[in-house]
């Protein structure tokens, strides 16, 4: 994907309709600019956008993130070092041994699609690797945790990623979607909490981490 994203992409990227790139560019609530008459964004500027929007939105425990069914400590992988491909590919089988994933192989395509069009590394170490699918029936959660660095894993302050966080939803669950979203990337602002969760041999206890339990 370039620098430089088309409204096509910009839809495809945020999971919306070209009408609604088109409206929040044209009152200015999107950052991007026309040549000519035809709209462009820079990337960053819609990475950026996104992680903000999110940011500003307070999660309701009640509301937000429900660790009972969001997350188990048994979809919590500790790996010593690995590289970004494979990180994905074992969370997405995590995932595809719950009940709430129905075709391991389209959450596989959709995970790696949308890491096509931008890496989900948000900044702090942190990648968040996520999709809405039919496919899937409710939101739940993977999380891997390496003790090094994930190669091949950029991300938007260009610190080395180490926590993975993968989320997959039902297409119509964007409100559900966004708290969590919002709950993860909150939480792992803390740099005491990363540095728990990183140092920590025990899934139950990154999962209080991540929690706050």
């Amino acid at each position: 994907m370039h620098e430089i994203m088309t409204i096509e992409e910009v839809a495809e990227y945020l999971r919306v309709s070209e009408r609604t790139v088109y409206d929040w560019a044209q009152k200015g609530d999107l950052p991007g600019g026309k040549l000519g008459t035809t709209w462009r964004f820079k990337r960053s500027d819609v990475e950026n956008w996104v992680n903000s929007r999110i940011s500003q939105q307070t999660p309701s425990k009640k509301k937000g993130m429900t660790s009972s069914a969001t997350l188990t400590a048994e979809r919590i992988l500790i790996l010593d070092e690995c590289d970004k491909d494979t990180v994905l590919r074992n969370l997405v089988d995590l995932l595809a041994e719950t009940p709430f994933v129905h075709n391991r192989d389209e959450l596989l395509k959709g995970i790696f699609a949308r890491e096509e069009l931008m890496s989900t590394g948000i900044g702090f170490g942190v990648g968040v690797p996520h999709v809405r699918i039919d496919s899937v029936s409710d939101l739940v959660m993977a999380v891997a945790v390496s003790k090094k660095p994930i190669s091949g894993y950029s991300s938007l302050d260009n610190q080395p990623v180490q926590i993975v966080c993968m989320l997959a939803a039902r297409s119509d669950q964007h409100a559900k979607y966004i708290r969590t979203l919002s709950g993860v990337s909150n939480r792992l602002k803390d740099a005491a909490v990363r540095k728990a969760i990183i140092e920590a041999d025990d899934p139950a206890f990154i999962h209080s981490q991540l929690f706050g339990e």
